[in-house]
């Protein structure tokens, strides 16, 4: 299977990184990454990894995974929520920070990024994956249910009230999240610009189709406003290296 945009986008700065470390294995920080989706793969890819998860049943399934990859050395996990990252990991050490379907539920989006801002290390980055609100809104209003798409446009959170996540975000709303923590924004794309769109049944079809698609994903993930209306937004964002 083609790697997605946003998977080439952090392997691309976990390369960063190693340059960066001299060829050391980086420092990553997965912030509710609990399964471990991510952590097991970049620890399997030589980095070291620690996982902050509220979740046992989470990080269960992490030291399952861990262990099948024979990777349980290079993962350290840790049950505690996103607030508590400073008695985690020492401030300015991690190379790579992992916020992934994160800040949608936290109480306090601003605190998370501040506080993954506070551990991430000069030159490093963080890795912010949400929900897309327009999306949100034009899924529901294409699938005929307008009453949903009218409150999903009306509420300032863009939640329908039975929603477990607390909150959505646009583009510029994500941007102002990140640039208010002092980070640099470097990246936005979609990821989801279209998979959400094409029929199953062309993929079902069509055994070249999914392959078909996926490149079509990465051409079209930084391309606005296609970029805009993903099922989610990626963003990037650097902590600036003081004095340069």
């Amino acid at each position: 299977m083609r790697p997605d945009a946003v998977r080439l986008a952090l392997d691309a700065e976990l390369t960063a990184a190693r340059l960066r470390r001299d060829g050391e294995p980086p420092r990553v920080l997965d912030v509710g990454g609990g399964s471990g989706v991510l952590a097991v793969p970049f620890a399997a890819a030589g980095c070291v990894v620690t996982v902050v998860d509220p979740s046992p049943n989470a990080l269960a399934t992490l030291s399952r995974r861990a262990t099948d990859a024979g990777v349980s050395d290079r993962i350290t996990a840790v049950q505690a929520d996103s607030d508590a990252l400073g008695q985690v990991m020492p401030a300015g050490t991690a190379d790579l920070v992992l916020a992934h379907g994160l800040l949608e539920v936290v109480d306090d989006p601003k605190n998370a990024i501040a506080a993954m801002a506070d551990t991430t290390a000069p030159g490093g980055a963080v890795s912010v994956l949400v929900a897309n609100r327009t999306a949100a809104l034009l899924h529901r209003a294409l699938a005929g249910r307008l009453g949903e798409a009218a409150r999903l446009a009306e509420d300032p959170a863009g939640r329908l009230p039975d929603e477990t996540l607390l909150r959505r975000f646009d583009t510029e709303g994500l941007l102002a999240l990140l640039t208010d923590a002092g980070l640099t924004v470097e990246l936005v794309q979609g990821h989801g610009v279209l998979s959400d769109l094409v029929p199953g049944s062309v993929l079902q079809q069509d055994p070249s189709a999914h392959d078909a698609l996926a490149a079509l994903e990465v051409k079209l993930a930084l391309t606005p406003p296609l970029r805009d209306i993903a099922a989610r937004l990626h963003a990037m964002a650097r902590k600036p290296v003081v004095g340069s």
